[in-house]
């Protein structure tokens, strides 16, 4: 049974894939940053995005990833895994392995192919929604990936396919609005972009936000302020927004930015020392490292 579209909401962030010296996967950083996550109230979490910088990742690292982050939540909050593949049998055989180690619901990016007619993505996305044992979402931003797909495509999938209920979006508060208005509340609507616009996303419908970790403690307040209803609890939630507002737009600037000082930021809150980068990257300056510390020393190291 899917569950109700109600039932999808808060702070999901979006976790680093932080590499050790020998340029493998760091299983103890990936696990402080899960437990940081967690400490600091996270309402879900999510994995192998770009922001876990999927596309440098090999198959079994995509597969190592999710059993870590399955083993290291073991149940505590729910969890999103981004799914990509070239086809149907790939992406649905992802989504079901995430499935069968405890994931919540799953992302799914189009295929590498571009420029192929819209009805075609919906096509493969309704494909693989039907072979997913899960409830799916996919992950419509144009921005980032070069394809997206229209309020009435989305209708139809969520139409069509009864555990297509959420859609993951990257856009402007603005955008992400009409979308949630022309969708009529049919699927939970959860926005990216680093936290930008949080306190208006939300109260543009937005189910919740899928950011990057480096700031989450501060956005689960914003978000469980908002909930509230309460305007003095309003005034404070764009209060904090506003605190983060400079480390957001810094980090925000490409993914390539994001990959390169938004981990580091998150890095130094979680004490984890030196921050390894898998090329290609952007490569830190001495001036946006000096950058980057300023902002994450604005901001407490994460407990634990």
């Amino acid at each position: 049974m899917v569950p109700a579209v109600a039932a999808f909401r808060g702070i999901y962030p979006m976790l680093y894939a932080y590499f050790d010296g020998t340029g493998a996967l760091d299983r103890a950083a990936m696990r402080r940053q899960v437990d940081a996550c967690i400490g600091a109230g996270v309402h879900g979490m999510a994995v192998l995005g770009l922001a876990t910088e999927v596309g440098k990742l090999s198959d079994s690292e995509r597969r190592q990833l999710l059993e870590w982050v399955a083993e290291d939540v073991d149940g505590r909050v729910p969890f999103a895994v981004t799914v990509t593949g070239a086809t149907v049998e790939a992406q649905t055989s992802f989504a079901n392995a995430a499935a069968a180690v405890g994931a919540s619901w799953v992302i799914l990016q189009p295929p590498p192919e571009r420029g192929l007619p819209e009805a075609d993505y919906v096509r493969f996305f309704g494909a693989v929604a039907d072979g997913a044992t899960l409830p799916v979402a996919i992950q419509n931003a144009p921005d980032y990936l070069g394809v997206g797909l229209s309020p009435e495509s989305i209708r139809t999938l969520n139409r069509n396919h009864p555990n297509f209920c959420l859609l993951k979006g990257e856009g402007p508060a603005l955008d992400i609005r009409r979308v949630i208005e022309e969708t009529a509340g049919e699927v939970a609507v959860f926005n990216g972009r680093g936290g930008l616009e949080l306190t208006d996303n939300l109260r543009a419908g937005c189910a919740g936000m899928v950011p990057a970790p480096e700031c989450v403690d501060v956005q689960v307040r914003i978000f469980d302020l908002m909930a509230t209803g309460i305007p003095e609890d309003a005034v404070e939630a764009e209060r904090l927004y506003a605190e983060i507002l400079p480390l957001v737009v810094f980090v925000m600037q490409s993914v390539d930015t994001l990959l390169c000082y938004g981990k580091r930021v998150a890095a130094r809150r979680l004490v984890l020392g030196d921050v390894h980068d898998r090329m290609p990257a952007l490569v830190p300056t001495p001036f946006g490292v000096a950058a980057a510390e300023r902002h994450a020393a604005a901001l407490a190291d994460f407990p634990g």
